[in-house]
Order: C-alpha cells, then sequence, then structure tokens
C-alpha cells in the first residue's frame, strides 16, 4: 500500500499538467452539477387545495349549512379530478375545502 501510494505521489509530481487537467475538468463538472441541480428548501407534498369561506353573522349553524354550505356543495359536486369535499359550519361561518387529486394545477 505504501509503494502505491509513492507511485501516485511520484506520477502526480512528474506529470503536473495532467493532474491540472484532471483537477481543472472534476471542478467545471461539479460547477455544472451544482448550477443545473433543482433545489427547492420545502417542497409540497400536499394536495393542491380550494378553501370557500362564506359568512353570515346572526345565523345560527344549521341555517348556515341549509342555506349557504349544502348548495356550494352542490355546485361544486361536478368539479372534475376532485378528491374530496368537506364543510364545517359554525355560528355564522361556513368553511369549505375542495382537495383534488395529485397533478392538478
Amino acid at each position: 500500500m505504501d509503494k502505491l501510494i509513492k507511485n501516485i505521489i511520484g506520477f502526480s509530481l512528474k506529470h503536473k499538467a495532467i493532474i491540472f487537467f484532471i483537477t481543472l475538468l472534476v471542478v467545471v463538472a461539479g460547477a455544472v452539477s451544482f448550477y443545473f441541480t433543482p433545489v427547492e428548501a420545502y417542497p409540497d407534498v400536499t394536495n393542491t387545495e380550494v378553501v370557500i369561506i362564506t359568512q353570515w353573522p346572526g345565523r345560527s349553524a344549521e341555517e348556515v349549512e341549509r342555506f349557504i354550505s349544502i348548495p356550494i356543495e352542490t355546485e361544486m359536486n361536478s368539479i372534475s379530478h376532485k378528491a374530496a369535499l368537506r364543510s364545517i359550519n359554525l355560528f355564522g361561518l361556513s368553511f369549505i375545502k375542495i382537495v383534488f387529486e395529485d397533478g392538478v394545477d
């Protein structure tokens, strides 16, 4: 093993131009690889979703659901590539979330 290392060092000292060219080639290859590597600090792994929030102040959750949430849900059911449709009704507030399949913009 010691002889192999001495031979590599001896070859490097005798053929400086070849070693310089190989080093330059490795640096250029590293710079090109670094430039073309896509980097995303926080990748978005969630599905595409749309949130519809409506207010009807002073109304109960049942009235908000009957007069706001259900008509919106009925219209949104015809959307293509829909994975889920969820709704929450509170006092004077309707919160509807539509989740789409992967790959939908």
